[in-house]
């Protein structure tokens, strides 16, 4: 029987990898975002790309929206598997002058969202005897840096949540996992940090000989989800060779 893998933030970048590798390990996967077009493109390729593919489902999500995730769970049958994804970094202000309601949205996908897209599919990830979480945070979840400040503290409140998650779920059949990527390069994380300025947002990777792509933090979560059930792993931490920490990165 196939397993049913939920992937937040599955429209794009590290959520449609996801959703991508999963299906082609086996799992049945159910696609969610709010850009429902991307989602029927990407049900599509998986059809015609991926040979023995689990099925993939897209349903339309917004995790900030009480009711738009009431109805991904009320529309589940089952999950073993969860994955948050949904998320991201908006600006790079300083804290004199941060911009709070960036904050706010920050708080709200990567932490608030996660929460709530957890607490509604946890009672299926527990009848299903082998549930599994795997929540995607950042390298920023753990090592500050200067114009961070917003995306540092909302990675480091979703990486308290992994952690009290693991502890509160002991006694429970749900293993719980964070991958923390460092520098990736995808079609839209840095743009929108960037908010649409084209220049500002090829910065970070200039220079760098091979940044991690979005099948590379795939391929954690893969490896991870399906490690036996009685193995947990923890956290995956995973950078670019050319990267030594956040503010150490190798350029040529």
């Amino acid at each position: 029987m196939r397993k049913t893998a939920v992937v937040t933030g599955a429209s794009s970048g590290i959520g449609a990898a996801t959703a991508r590798r999963l299906a082609a390990e086996g799992f049945n996967v159910v696609a969610a975002a709010r850009r429902r077009e991307r989602l029927d493109d990407l049900v599509k390729d998986v059809e015609a790309n991926v040979p023995g593919a689990g099925k993939v489902v897209a349903v339309t999500l917004d995790v900030t929206d009480q009711a738009s995730v009431d109805a991904l769970a009320a529309g589940l049958a089952e999950c073993h598997l969860l994955v948050n994804n949904a998320g991201g970094a908006v600006g790079l202000d300083p804290v004199a002058g941060a911009d709070l309601d960036d904050w706010r949205t920050m708080y709200e996908t990567n932490v608030l969202g996660l929460v709530r897209v957890t607490k509604a599919l946890l009672p299926k990830l527990v009848a299903g005897g082998a549930g599994h979480i795997v929540n995607i945070t950042s390298l920023a979840a753990h090592v500050n840096y200067e114009g961070g400040a917003g995306y540092n503290a909302a990675k480091h409140a979703a990486y308290a949540v992994n952690e009290v998650l693991r502890l509160e779920l002991v006694a429970e059949p749900v293993r719980v996992t964070e991958v923390a990527p460092g520098l990736v390069k995808t079609e839209e994380f840095s743009l929108v940090r960037f908010k649409g300025d084209e220049a500002k947002a090829a910065k970070p990777y200039q220079g760098v000989p091979e940044p991690l792509v979005a099948e590379d933090v795939a391929d954690c979560v893969a490896w991870a989800a399906t490690r036996p059930a009685h193995v947990n792993i923890d956290r995956i931490d995973v950078q670019p060779r050319a990267q030594a920490t956040s503010h150490k990165v190798h350029r040529v």
